[in-house]
C-alpha cells in the first residue's frame, strides 16, 4: 500500500492527521485542529517542511524513549513520531518522513 495521509475526526470531533509509511505503520501524528480546513492547512505544513532536517527536532521521553516532532517555519510543530526503543529506529521513523511526507495522498476519513 502507498504512504499516505489518513485524515479522521476524533471522539470530541476535532480534526487530525496520521501519515503512514509503505508498509501502514503510522510515522508522524498531528496536533488536533478544530476545523477540517486547519488539518489540511496542517498536512499542507508537513509537505512543504517534511524534506528539511533542520525541521526536525529529535527528542528523548522519560522512560528512555526516543521520539521527534516536525516543525514549520514559525517553529510551531505540526506533528509527532510515535516512540522508538532506540535512537538508530527514531531515525530512520525521520528518513521514513522525508521520504514520502512531500508527495504522499490524502485519505479523508472525516
Amino acid at each position: 500500500m502507498p504512504a499516505q495521509y489518513i485524515l479522521k475526526m476524533s471522539a470530541d470531533n476535532q480534526y487530525y492527521f496520521n501519515l503512514t509509511a509503505e508498509n501502514s505503520e503510522i510515522i508522524l501524528t498531528s496536533e488536533m485542529y478544530v476545523s477540517k480546513n486547519g488539518a489540511q492547512e496542517g498536512i499542507a505544513a508537513v509537505k512543504k517542511n517534511s524534506p528539511r532536517d533542520d525541521r526536525f527536532e529529535r527528542h528523548n521521553s522519560q522512560g528512555g524513549k526516543y521520539y521527534f516532532t516536525l516543525k514549520a517555519a514559525n517553529n510551531e510543530v505540526i506533528g509527532k513520531s510515535e516512540t522508538y526503543s532506540s535512537e538508530e529506529a527514531m531515525e530512520g521513523g525521520i528518513r521514513a518522513v522525508k521520504r514520502v511526507g512531500a508527495y504522499s495522498p490524502l485519505s479523508d476519513q472525516a
